[in-house]
């Protein structure tokens, strides 16, 4: 009897945490693809700033040591998929700016594509 008991307080516990823990690790997502979203648009500004072009690809950041590696898009969980914003000059280079690829809407409710 104790035994359960103690076991309906854990599963009472349990289902009180586990909500919050699932929203903590969104909310961590959405901030760690905040930051690599400033991280890539500010390696982008600084390349521009550099060779007055913009980069023709995201590897071309990577390969010129603006960044260390593409950051990883935590929401969709890959590197591959962040989408790549063209200037209006095509003579400047291929990569203006940078968004998200994942599905979905944020907390606020805002497409990840529109950040």
């Amino acid at each position: 009897m104790e035994l359960l008991v103690v076991l309906a307080i854990i599963a009472t516990l349990l289902s009180l945490a586990a909500p919050r823990y699932m929203g903590s690790v969104n909310k961590a997502k959405e901030a760690v693809l905040r930051e690599n979203l400033f991280s890539m648009r500010e390696a982008i500004d600084k390349h521009f700033s550099d060779t007055g072009k913009y980069p023709a690809s995201l590897n071309d950041l990577v390969t010129k040591r603006y960044m260390r590696r593409i950051p990883l898009d935590p929401i969709a969980d890959s590197t591959t998929t962040w989408i790549v914003v063209p200037p209006a000059d095509p003579q400047k280079g291929n990569v203006f700016d940078v968004k998200s690829g994942a599905l979905g809407r944020s907390r606020d409710g805002d497409a990840f594509k529109d950040w």
